[in-house]
């Protein structure tokens, strides 16, 4: 389960009845491109010509600018996800991130699941025994990323969701 059942109005645009200002949900989407940036090297290196993950994260950043409409990014997340299908290990993690951060313009709770696909690749791609410090270090760049105005909502919503569906946050 990557979403609750029941959505933390926090994570909903004022317009659809939640608390979420828009800038706070460009800000949302912006910072899961980055996470989902930093590890597309893991996807590309295997897959150098499929340009769907990327394409997904460009248009992360495009839906933020106003520049596409969501539906956009939202193909595009799909998109990135079927990069992934065929795949295992740190490439398929780092489409899955890309995936994840097309679809915070839909959702802007996928937010978490950029950063956990991201976590999840750095693991992945280490030696069996640095994993767990490789995702460590991960999830420490990914604060370090964290703009000021969204901070503590993000790392609330880890410490909210860690436990049921990611298990990757450390605290």
């Amino acid at each position: 389960m990557i979403l609750p059942d029941k959505r933390d109005p926090r994570f909903i645009t004022l317009r659809r009845g939640g608390t979420l200002q828009d800038s706070d949900h460009h800000l949302l989407a912006l910072w899961a491109a980055d996470c989902a940036e930093h590890v597309l090297h893991f996807f590309e290196e295997l897959r150098p010509n499929d340009k769907r993950p990327r394409r997904a994260i460009e248009l992360a950043r495009a839906w933020t600018r106003g520049e596409i409409m969501m539906s956009h990014a939202r193909a595009a997340a799909g998109h990135a996800n079927a990069a992934a299908r065929d795949l295992s290990g740190a490439a398929r993690h780092a489409a899955h991130a890309a995936g994840q951060a097309a679809a915070v313009a839909h959702v802007a709770a996928h937010e978490l699941g950029a950063a956990a696909y991201a976590i999840k690749a750095a693991r992945a791609a280490a030696p069996a025994d640095h994993a767990e410090e490789a995702g460590r270090r991960e999830c420490e760049w990914q604060r370090a990323q964290l703009p000021g105005e969204i901070r503590e909502l993000v790392l609330d919503d880890q410490r909210l969701r860690n436990g049921i569906c990611w298990v990757v946050f450390d605290f």
